[in-house]
């Protein structure tokens, strides 16, 4: 199964609850936050025209359609001392005969995404839930797993599926028949072994287990923490148009994870 989007079908935000028009709004957010440079978003700066950003004494338009270009002229005549900065397509930036005051860009792609579900997509294997009574001793399950993959198509593909399918397949069997626990949990090691040990609803708990068949994670072996797992060795091995990955993680039936994560390269 695959789909498109346009940008307009995704919602982009900032940590302090700014809602965006585009994957370009948050890139200039973005850099904004990146330079600390304070700034405001979308204020009305008459009771028909609003600005898209403003720095201090500067404006910051994104030019997208003709309404746009028709906001970036109000700014200009409403603050004529001030500087304002236009950032848009080619096509769109070229009516604007200020130059100097136009960055242009040319974000023309589609978006798209992927879904990957396979029987080889499934893995067993054991875990303790110190903090959770019921599964505070060792137990397994069989989980399987589903893997969306977000991003910029190129000639109508993201990700040829054979090579996604396999991609994937390299994480599983990395997860497949291995024992999960949080690290904080080892209170020793030599060169072949983990000594694990806690005290928990069901009492202490004491057990040595072979490191070659632990996985020791940053946190509780959850299914929601598997989950990101997976999107962390995941992502280095996808090409750099994908932009954004989801893994569900199903433990047992009709229950388990779905966890998104944007690509950080």
């Amino acid at each position: 199964m695959d789909s498109e989007f346009a940008d307009s079908d995704f919602r982009y935000t900032d940590r302090r609850g700014n809602l965006f028009e585009s994957r370009t709004h948050l890139s200039v957010a973005q850099l904004l936050n990146f330079l600390d440079c304070d700034y405001e978003y979308g204020r009305m700066v008459s009771d028909t025209v609003r600005e898209d950003f403003r720095v201090s004494e500067r404006h910051i338009m994104i030019i997208s359609d003709e309404n746009d270009i028709a906001r970036y002229r109000a700014v200009q005549e409403i603050f004529p001392d001030d500087k304002v900065l236009a950032i848009g397509r080619p096509k769109m930036v070229s009516r604007i005969s200020e130059l100097d005051d136009v960055v242009v860009f040319d974000h023309a792609r589609e978006a798209g995404s992927i879904f990957l579900e396979d029987p080889s997509f499934s893995f067993d294997y054991a875990h303790i839930l110190p903090l959770v009574e019921k599964c505070s001793i060792l137990h397994g399950h069989t989980s399987s797993v589903m893997v969306e993959l977000v991003g910029q198509t190129r000639q109508g593909m993201l990700v040829d599926f054979s090579v996604a399918k396999r991609l994937v397949r390299d994480v599983i069997r990395i997860f497949d028949h291995k024992f999960f626990i949080n690290r904080k949990y080892v209170v020793s090691q030599d060169d072949t072994h983990y000594k694990i040990a806690f005290d928990g609803p069901k009492g202490r708990f004491e057990l040595q287990v072979p490191s070659y068949t632990t996985y020791l994670l940053g946190d509780e072996a959850t299914v929601e923490n598997l989950s990101t797992e997976i999107i962390k060795l995941l992502m280095p091995k996808l090409p750099d148009n994908v932009e954004g990955v989801g893994v569900y993680v199903y433990e047992g039936y009709n229950k388990g994870s779905h966890i998104v994560s944007r690509t950080m390269r």
